[in-house]
């Protein structure tokens, strides 16, 4: 049997950071994990292609080579998804689809031409695949309503890829999250109780890496990475022991709650094995905001300290804050930039809130009659709202644009750029030559992410061109260049990193500057 994986295009969106690829030599940001483990889940005798058109023209697919196409996407996804399906079956192929968009939307697949639709994780829905492909089933709706066992979960097929094409690669060691956040799909996808790989098989994915010759960013793409801290812990000192003996080949970015901020212990033990950013769903400053969405761990946990502590520490804080929730009283554009002017975040998304199918905000909105006909993009960014607010969209709208042109005016993102490491403590190193230790070969020195981002000359000069002599903040870019180097050096590289980094930023902010007229008069009319 030949089986050929495809991983649909994503449109542009916050996660893309095309400009932050040019950058590198790679091609896309992340590679298709769930792909990857169901590959590894597939007899391993069976000729297996991935072709992942984030990274790769679609001239690449052959479609005369396969049996069997599989494609699995997230809501994002959708448009293209759904025209490979069509595609496929238009060749005459046997065309399975998974993955998050169709286990939450199974209809539209189905109405595409799929013959089989999983639904649910491939841990024990692959195995139900391969029985109804065997027993002749011409199609049909695969699904487990059990939540698998991940310590049975394989190593994914790391090896299908061309690893150049990739700034970060990413693994999984836990799924689920014990917050109940009305707006989030995760609990309907993975649940409440989170579920945990050993951590002998993130060592052995570590290593399969590195085997591989990956010398990079590793982003670990948990719901959650400390659902359970006790578990991250122990998980965090085995990580850090094969670091050290490895020399630290890696740096490590995933996503946590903001409880985080209140463990000092937790925070260590991360920098330790070489972790240097944090994704955090920060969502609003207004507690009473917070309360409606059920997001009660950011009320529990005060945002400000919270932020401040993670900072000083040593992590990077990449946040998220949504716009448009119920219960939101005017100028929540205003005071959310206002937080991010008093904590000094570099980088945040700015959502517009959408209804995702089968959560709870789903359902309620369903419910008061106030959800529209579709079912949404999955685009938070720049898409319109897939419901009717409680207040007017159109002031919804000029908050949001308000949002992007005050935060990311360059002039503000490099002076909240510079504050965020100047008060970041220094690197383990540095710290231990100032005590006049040493720090042996192979110890943590927390190294950021996309090293090669500014390692390589060229790449630096083109930085400092574009921020230090095209832009109008070109001044300041050169005056806090030689304030980090002099006041913190060991944070210089992920100092620039970040820099690097806010062009994507820049170029969000410049497509909906160039965009507000035209939706102004949409609204208004």
């Amino acid at each position: 049997m030949k089986i050929l994986l495809i991983n649909p295009k994503f449109p542009p969106s916050y996660w893309s950071f095309p400009e932050q690829i040019k950058f590198s030599d790679a091609k896309t940001l992340l590679p298709p994990l769930g792909l990857l483990t169901v590959a590894a889940l597939l007899p391993q005798d069976w000729g297996i292609r991935l072709v992942d058109l984030a990274a790769q023209p679609k001239s690449d697919l052959d479609w005369d080579w396969p049996d069997l196409v599989m494609i699995s996407g997230m809501l994002i996804q959708r448009n293209e998804l759904l025209d490979l399906v069509r595609e496929a079956k238009n060749r005459g192929k046997t065309v399975v689809v998974g993955g998050p968009y169709s286990t939450s939307v199974p209809d539209e697949p189905l109405a595409a031409g799929c013959d089989f639709l999983v639904r649910g994780e491939a841990e024990n829905t692959i195995s139900l695949l391969l029985e109804s492909l065997e027993g002749g089933q011409a199609g049909g709706v695969i699904e487990n309503p059990e939540k698998p066992d991940l310590t049975r979960s394989p190593v994914p097929r790391f090896d299908l890829l061309n690893l150049r094409n990739y700034t970060t690669l990413g693994i999984q060691t836990s799924r689920g999250c014990p917050f109940d956040c009305e707006f989030c799909d995760i609990i309907n996808l993975y649940g409440s109780k989170p579920r945990y790989k050993t951590s002998t098989q993130v060592v052995n994915e570590l290593e399969t890496i590195y085997k591989l010759g990956w010398r990079d960013g590793v982003f670990i793409c948990d719901d959650n990475f400390i659902g359970s801290k006790k578990h991250a812990k122990a998980l965090l000192k085995d990580m850090n022991t094969w670091m050290k003996a490895n020399s630290s080949p890696f740096s490590f970015f995933t996503q946590a709650s903001i409880n985080l901020g209140q463990d000092l212990e937790l925070i260590d033990l991360m920098t330790e094995p070489n972790f240097s950013t944090v994704f955090i769903g920060l969502e609003s400053p207004d507690e009473d905001v917070l309360a409606i969405a059920n997001k009660f761990q950011n009320i529990r946990n005060p945002l400000l300290e919270s932020v401040k502590n993670i900072n000083r520490n040593g992590i990077t804080v990449l946040g998220s804050f949504i716009i448009g929730f119920d219960g939101e009283k005017p100028g929540a554009g205003k005071r959310i930039a206002s937080f991010m002017d008093a904590t000094n975040i570099p980088i945040a998304m700015f959502n517009k809130l959408q209804a995702t199918p089968n959560t709870k905000l789903w359902d309620r909105l369903k419910s008061e009659g106030r959800l529209r006909e579709n079912v949404g993009s999955g685009d938070s960014l720049g898409g319109d709202l897939n419901f009717v607010p409680l207040r007017s969209e159109f002031e919804i709208q000029r908050e949001f644009m308000y949002l992007w042109d005050h935060v990311y005016d360059p002039s503000n993102f490099l002076k909240r750029t510079y504050n965020y490491y100047l008060t970041m403590r220094p690197t383990r190193k540095a710290m231990a030559k100032q005590q006049g230790l040493v720090i042996p070969l192979g110890q943590s020195q927390e190294r950021p992410p996309l090293r090669r981002v500014v390692f390589d000359l060229n790449k630096l000069i083109r930085l400092s061109w574009r921020q230090g002599v095209v832009s109008k903040a070109r001044f300041q870019y050169w005056k806090q260049f030689f304030g980090i180097l002099r006041k913190n050096p060991s944070r210089f590289i992920q100092y620039l990193t970040t820099c690097a980094m806010g062009e994507d930023m820049y170029e969000i902010r410049r497509k909906f500057l160039a965009e507000i007229d035209l939706r102004e008069n949409k609204f208004s009319q």
